[in-house]
């Protein structure tokens, strides 16, 4: 399996006047630019996905739509809560590993720190390795049995300016 991970795009600044509600806050008009570029740049790249799954706060949302959007794969996108900022990280590779059509390329939106820590436990086994992943950025791992704990092999993992570059 090709798991991608992306952090979601720059967001309205958290306390915000109006977004005093973390989980509401969306995507800046940058982010959105930014986004589209980002989803763009995946495309040229020949990336594909056989299932989105996104942390069900808005600004993750709006930023996997932008891709699924992108890559008109709509009906293969849900959200689930186990990619929410303290989410389960064991629940969520449970998912993934029983996720329906067995699915090859799975793409996964969420937040800092827990994608980091995610990819470090995939990689290592522990969640302590510095990974950092930028709003906007992707890593791609290969997953030979998706399960929470070592797993993963990193193939690259790219700045949101990479993939805007990549867009052409």
């Amino acid at each position: 399996m090709n798991l991608y991970v992306l952090r979601h795009a720059i967001a309205v600044e958290r306390g915000a006047p109006g977004f005093e509600d973390d989980s509401l806050r969306p995507l800046s008009s940058e982010g959105r630019t930014k986004m589209h570029a980002i989803a763009a740049g995946m495309q040229a790249m020949k990336l594909s996905f056989d299932l989105v799954l996104s942390s069900p706060y808005l600004r993750a949302r709006q930023t996997a739509e932008i891709v699924i959007h992108q890559f008109g794969i709509e009906r293969l996108f849900r959200c689930t809560e186990h990619l929410e900022p303290g989410g389960d990280p064991q629940r969520l590779m449970r998912e993934v590993a029983n996720a329906d059509g067995s699915p090859e390329n799975v793409l996964l939106v969420g937040h800092e720190p827990f994608l980091s820590e995610l990819i470090s436990v995939l990689l290592t086994g522990d969640s302590t390795l510095g990974v950092t992943l930028k709003k906007g950025g992707l890593c791609s791992l290969t997953v030979e049995r998706p399960r929470f704990g070592r797993c993963a092999n990193l193939d690259w993992l790219l700045t949101p300016r990479q993939l805007r570059e990549s867009a052409g």
